[in-house]
């Protein structure tokens, strides 16, 4: 079957196309923005990409058209699928129809963690044998890749609450039915297509309800969102992480490096790894509860985890330059930005740390997380924010109380001249966008060379 994949280059779209790849199918695909690193991983696995959205790449027909959710109506393709009367679906139904009927599922959801933990549960999975396949909206580093079919009954997927495309506005998770299921946090995220918190809320609890009565959910003990969900009515057993919770960690350096876990009090063994942050060891605990439940007794877990080596773009090292580090990092919500340089504080003690953070996400282009900027980068010494044209409010005013050192810039070369101007043997420089960032890493390294 040729299946044609509208918004390829997305990080969910690209890993469905690597699956229909392996089930067989014929698979090519458009995007407005093709690059790395899934334009690359792509291109590896022989998969042909066009740039744009011209209906002539619709040209003879293919089988199916599956349509990522970023697409709307008005776009070119998605008109020309219409009025030819194409087949299509949206890549959450396509992905349950064709990959998860009949597995054991094991559904990462969350505001924050969710690459990372599912990543973590794929890697923990894979060290004790049992070789399950995965969708993952980042590439782990322990795999080299972002999705795979898998060779037993056992499939980790990354959840995620967006909706799942123009005709369908259900968050991609319903579609899922995971068996264990990771809720790791729930914030007020996603402005552009959620009004509040609440009706997020609501979309977990319809999740919930897909979870079997011999499932198991696993959240964090002290998360208020989470605990409203659950309250909204909970038909399956629930583990809690965290302080107070049933799976508790118990620090051994302050950045989380080395960590004791404890299940009910007893101690199970210490993670000694190469991650950073808090937020990092709560996603263990997570994953540890997850991966017990489909049987890896936690000492094997633990084992697991103190060789899992993270996901690109999450606190990457790409570049070091005269004694200078430069860190890729997907932060884009002002609690991400927070823990991701809280977590490289404790680790780099009192080394110079520079962010540089790109507001791309569509919450904030809607301005939904100005409120926290701010306070979001205290942990920084110095801070670059971008400010693009078409931005739509005042990014300077908006982090003019904070309490750093702190320049607005208009263009890449403004930041990197900046950045050139400050930057010592020893500093630390985090590029934080959920986008290319018009390929900064690179040439910052090229202009500290």
């Amino acid at each position: 079957m040729h299946i044609h994949i509208l918004g390829i280059c997305g990080t969910f779209m690209g890993s469905l196309a690597v699956l229909a790849k392996e089930l067989g199918h014929r698979v090519t695909g458009s995007d407005a923005n093709v690059y790395p690193p899934m334009s690359t991983q792509l291109e590896a696995q022989g998969i042909e990409l066009m740039q744009g959205y011209d209906a002539a790449h619709l040209e003879p027909a293919p089988d199916l058209v599956v349509i990522g959710n970023a697409l709307s109506r008005g776009n070119p393709a998605v008109e020309y699928v219409l009025n030819k009367g194409l087949p299509y679906v949206s890549g959450p139904q396509w992905l349950a129809d064709h990959v998860l009927q009949g597995r054991w599922v094991l559904g990462v959801a969350g505001t924050h963690g969710k690459t990372s933990t599912s990543s973590m549960l794929a890697w923990v999975l894979e060290h004790a044998g049992m070789a399950p396949g995965f969708l993952i909206g980042g590439v782990p580093q322990n795999f080299g890749i972002s999705a795979r079919l898998g060779d037993t009954p056992f499939f980790v997927v990354e959840a995620d609450e967006y909706d799942s495309a123009f005709f369908d506005k259900r968050s991609k998770f319903v579609h899922y039915r995971p068996r264990t299921a990771i809720l790791n946090n729930l914030e007020f995220d996603h402005a552009d297509i959620f009004p509040d918190l609440p009706a997020i809320e609501r979309q977990f609890h319809h999740l919930v309800r897909t979870i079997p009565g011999e499932g198991l959910i696993i959240h964090p003990v002290a998360e208020a969102a989470l605990v409203r969900v659950l309250q909204m009515g909970c038909w399956t057993p629930v583990q809690t992480t965290g302080d107070g919770g049933q799976w508790q960690a118990r620090l051994l350096s302050e950045d989380g490096s080395r960590f004791e876990v404890s299940f009910d009090g007893v101690p199970q063994g210490t993670v000694d790894w190469s991650l950073t942050g808090r937020h990092n060891v709560d996603n263990a605990l997570a994953t540890l509860a997850a991966a017990r439940h489909v049987g890896v007794v936690p000492e094997l877990g633990i084992a697991g985890l103190s060789l899992f080596k993270s996901v690109k773009r999450r606190m990457e090292k790409v570049a070091e330059v005269d004694g200078v580090t430069i860190y890729d990092d997907f932060a884009h919500h002002p609690t991400a930005i927070a823990t991701t340089l809280d977590g490289l504080r404790k680790r780099v003690g009192s080394a110079q740390v520079i962010a540089v953070v790109e507001p791309r996400s569509n919450s904030m282009k809607l301005g939904a997380h100005r409120d926290g900027l701010a306070e979001s980068v205290v942990q920084a010494d110095r801070v670059y924010w971008y400010a693009p044209p078409n931005l739509g409010w005042d990014l300077a005013a908006t982090v003019a109380g904070a309490t750093v050192p702190t320049e607005v810039c208009d263009s890449l070369e403004a930041i990197i001249a900046g950045v050139r101007a400050h930057a010592a043997p020893g500093t630390q420089v985090v590029i934080m966008s959920n986008g290319g960032f018009g390929g900064l890493h690179g040439k910052l390294a090229a202009a500290l060379q």
